[in-house]
């Protein structure tokens, strides 16, 4: 008697879940980063957070966050799909929404931020 069996798609769970703790530090890095700059500032005005966002830096961390952040998101609800919906052609249907606008909000917001 042979238990030869063929296990499909092993350790991909794994991948997912460090995938998203490690955007999740991320996130939190970013968010704190961000508090602290913002206490810096020596008042809320337009300009001061333009100058903010108008350095190379932060740009780039900004850019990192959101690509961070939406891939977070996009592992999170894929998984909620895969859990919850049933049906295939609808759980495809939700996934390829949900892709679209996950790449559209990230183009929109680097978008913004390299334009200032």
């Amino acid at each position: 008697m042979s238990l030869d069996r063929t296990v499909v798609g092993a350790h991909y769970g794994w991948r997912d879940f460090a995938i998203q703790r490690m955007s999740g530090v991320v996130i939190i890095v970013f968010t704190v980063w961000l508090l602290i700059e913002l206490l810096m500032l020596p008042q809320l005005t337009y300009g001061n957070w333009a100058g903010l966002f108008g350095t190379m830096r932060m740009k780039i961390v900004t850019s990192v966050a959101m690509l961070a952040l939406a891939y977070h998101a996009w592992i999170g609800v894929r998984d909620i799909f895969m859990d919850y919906i049933k049906p295939a052609m609808l759980r495809l249907a939700l996934q390829s929404a949900t892709i679209v606008v996950l790449i559209g909000y990230v183009v929109w917001a680097v978008t913004i931020l390299w334009r200032v």
